[in-house]
């Protein structure tokens, strides 16, 4: 009989340890953040992927834009940090659109900010292209880079791109926050703006151990 009651207990230790790791130290899910089902693949595999899914107009997505800026200062190099503007509304693509042609014309960490006060500090509303194009032109772009940019292949692509990845990620409000394919936070559920770093480095850390196991 020894052996078999070892064996059972044994068994019964792997169950308590499986439930004990299954969340990462700190949080809980469905509390702090879901789990994405099923997990989504990422751009690089030599990377903790994390993902921004944010729309220019948003509120919410304005306030935490000082939260994450001071997070991006200090994140770890095996962590890559992707935007994606998202498109819920047909009224919500102008803004994607300006998102990528500012990528494409390689200013978008100058412009990101900027575009994100124009709407909120300035009242912008960027509803047409011309309102876009005279934005852009004040910020150095000629007419011709950007009619060749916002029109392009590159552009329309990742608007068709985008418009889908809300929903494979689960998304339905944003900001929303997804670590490596699998784990979606946002505000509400890390309790705040100031929380967001806080479950996004825990989600990283224990990435970070399941990839070295």
């Amino acid at each position: 009989m020894k052996p078999i009651i070892k064996l059972i207990l044994l068994l019964i230790s792997g169950i308590f340890f499986s439930m004990a790791q299954a969340n990462p130290p700190g949080l809980e899910k469905g509390f702090h953040y879901q789990e994405i089902v099923p997990n989504q693949p990422t751009t690089d595999a030599t990377k903790i992927e994390v993902i921004e899914l944010f729309w220019y107009g948003c509120p919410h997505c304005y306030s935490l834009e000082p939260y994450l800026k001071r997070w991006l200062a200090q994140k770890p190099d095996d962590v890559k940090f992707i935007q994606i503007p998202v498109q819920f509304r047909a009224d919500w693509t102008m803004h994607a659109k300006m998102y990528f042609t500012a990528k494409y014309l390689g200013i978008l960490n100058d412009i990101h900010e900027t575009i994100f006060d124009a709407i909120h500090m300035g009242k912008k509303k960027f509803k047409t292209v011309d309102s876009v194009r005279t934005f852009f032109k004040e910020h150095g772009v000629s007419e011709k880079d950007f009619n060749k940019t916002f029109k392009s292949f590159a552009v329309r692509n990742q608007i068709v791109r985008t418009k889908k990845l809300a929903r494979l990620y689960g998304v339905n409000g944003v900001p929303a926050l997804i670590v490596n394919g699998k784990y979606r936070t946002d505000a509400k559920m890390a309790g705040g703006n100031a929380g967001i770093t806080r479950v996004l480095n825990r989600l990283i850390s224990y990435e970070r151990k399941l990839q070295t196991q």
